[in-house]
């Protein structure tokens, strides 16, 4: 029997305390664009979406099930990659008054030697901007 294989991620969702402000810090300041779709019961729900990812979001007070074992705001570390230099992103953050936690520094992601700076969003996810060298 031949094992089967996956080829990718399609979505992945985080646990947010306050909708619009997880939608205002990832479109300003991360630039995702924001998109809503209608499941089976025919509630609307809002996900982030950036090239072919989506992150699909789900209100702490009231997850959407099937929902992870314990869901929790702050609970996700996410790397995000980029083409444009970590320098002009520093500049970025630092106009949308984002604390930058530490970088640029050397890190090792998938495919390779990468440089990350990092960062938090309004739920205290660990968000990491990288660039492959």
């Amino acid at each position: 029997m031949t094992k089967p294989e996956l080829t990718g991620l399609d979505h992945l969702v985080l646990t947010v305390g306050d909708m619009d402000e997880t939608v205002a810090f990832y479109t300003r300041v991360l630039g995702m664009t924001e998109t809503q779709f209608t499941v089976a019961d025919g509630s609307i729900r809002s996900a982030l979406a950036f090239g072919r990812i989506k992150i699909n979001l789900h209100p702490a007070d009231a997850p959407f099930a099937p929902h992870a074992r314990t869901p929790a705001r702050g609970s996700a570390d996410l790397c995000l990659l980029t083409n444009a230099p970590l320098d002009d992103w520093i500049t970025h953050l630092q106009h949308c008054e984002v604390a930058l936690l530490e970088g640029p520094v050397p890190r090792t992601g998938a495919q390779g030697p990468m440089s990350s700076v990092y960062l938090r969003d309004p739920d205290g996810n660990l968000i990491e901007i990288a660039s492959y060298d």
